[in-house]
């Protein structure tokens, strides 16, 4: 439930449908709709008074944006160097959604303007990643790439981010463990978790920590063996404190006490999700996650040191790498 002042800041902060209730998606029609009349409620006459003029101004502009918003033919989103018209909604998440573009590019939306300085920090994260990409091209696979972003927005507003499509092919960690509710042969993961160490030690390397190491933020093309560490909106230089924290995330002990991150932070939350993704059955490499994921930050091994020795492993328990093609279940008809 808003306060007063917190729906007047929301609304009167607003310019168009879309700084109100996000980009136009029919699928998200009952969701705006709750949110609606959650404003309304809260500056109806009944709650702030009958002679509230700004309330009474801000309630027929809420009315009026929905209206609107429910008949948008398209949004656009606009920056100070190109457009970006809206063609749908392509995922959800904590702290933004992202939606389809009519070109090579999605849209990452704020879901409210209080979280606009964790999209900045992504904006900051993906800047220095680029720069690292640019002098090591053999990483530029494993991260998202910037195209544009809306830059200051009025107070109210949403920023946004606009990056390269990865759409055509790819899906989540969350999609595989959905797919193998049992855990996945170790032979499977062990290519995966290669390449995410690539992109934490990377990272790493100009002193960057992810923060955020979960299945929905890992995308992954099967038929290509591609690895992508996206979502990097709780991304801090080694030594801060994160800007904030998803109660959905199962933190190692120094986010949860509150300390500082370092690259241990990271090293912990792939190997918890190593832990989430093998099958029960895959003691050796479980062994290895579990050494990976000790609560004491200094115990744990080097992120830059980790490749090598899960190379290590893998060799001991399956020889020479060899190619092993990998694809989700088809599920239907």
């Amino acid at each position: 439930m808003f306060t007063r002042e917190e729906a007047l800041e929301r609304v009167e902060g607003a310019r168009s449908p879309a700084d109100l209730f996000g980009p136009f998606d029919a699928a998200r029609k009952k969701e705006v709709q709750g949110l609606m009349r959650a404003l309304v409620l809260v500056l109806h006459p009944d709650r702030v008074g009958a002679d509230d003029a700004r309330a009474y101004a801000a309630s027929v502009k809420v009315t009026q944006f929905h209206r609107r918003w429910l008949h948008s033919d398209q949004v656009v989103m606009r920056t100070a160097r190109s457009t970006y018209p809206i063609t749908g909604r392509h995922a959800v998440g904590s702290v933004a959604n992202v939606y389809r573009t009519d070109g090579p590019h999605v849209v990452k939306v704020v879901r409210a303007p209080a979280l606009n300085p964790l999209l900045r920090a992504e904006w900051d994260a993906l800047r220095r990643l680029g720069r690292l990409t640019d002098e090591h091209p053999w990483l530029r696979p494993y991260y998202p790439r910037l195209i544009d972003e809306s830059g200051d927005v009025g107070r109210g507003e949403r920023a946004f981010t606009v990056l390269e499509a990865l759409l055509d092919g790819f899906v989540t960690l969350a999609d595989v463990r959905r797919a193998f509710p049992s855990g996945l042969d170790g032979r499977d993961y062990a290519w995966m978790h290669r390449r995410l160490l690539r992109a934490v030690a990377g990272a790493h390397r100009i002193g960057l920590v992810h923060g955020a190491i979960v299945a929905e933020n890992v995308l992954v093309h099967p038929e290509r063996h591609g690895i992508v560490l996206a979502g990097w909106t709780f991304g801090v230089t080694a030594g801060e404190r994160l800007l904030a924290t998803d109660k959905t995330i199962s933190y190692p002990p120094e986010v949860r006490d509150g300390r500082p991150v370092t690259a241990a932070t990271d090293v912990h939350m792939a190997h918890t999700l190593m832990l989430d993704l093998l099958a029960a059955s895959e003691h050796r490499q479980r062994t290895f996650a579990r050494w990976c994921t000790q609560d004491d930050p200094g115990r744990r091994p080097d992120s830059v040191d980790l490749l090598a020795e899960y190379d290590e492993m893998l060799e001991e328990l399956y020889g020479e790498r060899t190619f092993r093609p990998f694809a989700l279940p088809r599920t239907g008809a």
